[in-house]
C-alpha cells in the first residue's frame, strides 16, 4: 500500500531526508518514531503530495505522488500535526464540507457522517462550534475529517499530541480499530504511543532511517547476539556459570550474581543460529541437578533502542 523508495528532500543546501526506503501493507500500523527534527514531518508532507521530493519516489495504493497526486489525496486520510479546522463553522458543517470537497454524493455524505460520529465519539458535540470543543474533541474531529471519504490509507502526524491521558487512551484504541482494514503510518516522538499501538516502527535520525523493524527485532540487531537471563537456586555462582558454560547452546556466560542469598542470576549469550534455547538451558539444568527459577530473554526496552539510535550514533541502513 505504501513503497517508498530513495525518498529524499532538501530545502536550499539543507537535506532533511537523505534517502529512506520502507514498505507499509493493508492492515499494518506503522510508527514513524525519532526526536524533533529529524524529518518524520517532512516525510509525511512527501507521501500526502503537500509537497514533493527532491528525488527517489513514493507510490500509495499504486499511485505515484508525483505523477498522480490528486488520485493519491483520494486514497488518503491526512491529520496533520496541528489539526486545521474551521472554528466558526459547527463539527457537523465542517465535516459535510469536507465530505463535499471529497466528491461524496448527498447520500453517502450522510452515511458516512454518521459513520465518523459514532465511530470518533462526536455524537455529544456534532451540533456544537468547533471554536466551544475541548482540544480532545478537536482532534477528534480532526480523525473524523481524515476518514469521512473512507481512504485505504491513514497518515497522522502526532495524532495524540496535547491530549490528556483518557482522551489519548481513546484516539489510541481508535487507531488500532481502524488499523484492522487500513494501511496507518503514524509518527510521534512518545515511545509509549509505539509500544501501544503499533506494530513495526521505522526510527529516524537526522534525515536517515536508522533501524526499522518491531522493537525485538530492532533490539537483537543492536544487541548482535540473543542473551538468555537464567536463574538457579544455588550457592556458587562461580562453578554455575561454569556448568552453564558447557551447555551446547551458550556461547558464554557474560556475568553470574548472587541475589537474595541462595539464587544466583547468569546472563548467557546464545551460539549464533542456535534454536530453542531456552528448552536446551532447562533440559541442562535438570540433567545436571541445577534447580531453574527462570528463564527469560534479556530485551532491551525501546527507550534504550531509542537512545542508542538517536544518541550514540550507530550507522543508518540506508
Amino acid at each position: 500500500m505504501i513503497e517508498v523508495k530513495n525518498l529524499k528532500k532538501k530545502y536550499g543546501s539543507f537535506e532533511a531526508v537523505k534517502g529512506v526506503d520502507f514498505e507499509i501493507g493493508k492492515g499494518e500500523i506503522v510508527g514513524l518514531l525519532g526526536p524533533n527534527g529529524a524529518g518524520k514531518t517532512t516525510i509525511m508532507k512527501m507521501l500526502t503530495g503537500y509537497m514533493f521530493p527532491t528525488s527517489g519516489t513514493a507510490v500509495l495504493n499504486d499511485l505515484d505522488v508525483v505523477e498522480h497526486p490528486l488520485e493519491v489525496k483520494t486514497a488518503i486520510g491526512y491529520l496533520p500535526e496541528n489539526t486545521p479546522l474551521y472554528n466558526d463553522l459547527s463539527v457537523y458543517d465542517y465535516l459535510s464540507f469536507i465530505a463535499e470537497a471529497h466528491g461524496l454524493d448527498k447520500k453517502k455524505k450522510e452515511e458516512r457522517l454518521a459513520a465518523v460520529t459514532k465511530e470518533c465519539g462526536l455524537e455529544k458535540v456534532l451540533f456544537r462550534p468547533i471554536s466551544e470543543i475541548s482540544k480532545g474533541y478537536k482532534q477528534r474531529v480532526g480523525l473524523a475529517q481524515a476518514l469521512i471519504h473512507d481512504p485505504a490509507i491513514l497518515i497522522l502526524d502526532e495524532p495524540t499530541s496535547g491530549l490528556d491521558p483518557n482522551q489519548i487512551i481513546e484516539i489510541r484504541d481508535l487507531i488500532k480499530r481502524l488499523g484492522r482494514e487500513k494501511t496507518v503510518i503514524l509518527s510521534t516522538h512518545i515511545l509509549q504511543e509505539v509500544e501501544a499501538i503499533c506494530g513495526r516502527v521505522l526510527i529516524l535520525n537526522e534525515g536517515f532511517i536508522v533501524a526499522k523493524g518491531t522493537a525485538a527485532e530492532i533490539a537483537k540487531e543492536l544487541r548482535g547476539q540473543d542473551v538468555l537471563i537464567v536463574t538457579l537456586k544455588g550457592a556458587d555462582p562461580n562453578a554455575l556459570s561454569a556448568d552453564l558454560g558447557a551447555c551446547a547452546v551458550i556461547d558464554r556466560v557474560m556475568s553470574a550474581e548472587t541475589q537474595g542469598g541462595d539464587r544466583v542470576i547468569l546472563r548467557a549469550s546464545v551460539k549464533p543460529g542456535a534454536t530453542g534455547a531456552d528448552e536446551a538451558v532447562f533440559d541442562w539444568a535438570v540433567g545436571t541437578g541445577n534447580k531453574v527459577l527462570s528463564i527469560a530473554p534479556q530485551r532491551l526496552s525501546l527507550e534504550e533502542i531509542f537512545t542508542k539510535l538517536t544518541r550514540e550514533g550507530t550507522s543508518n541502513d540506508q
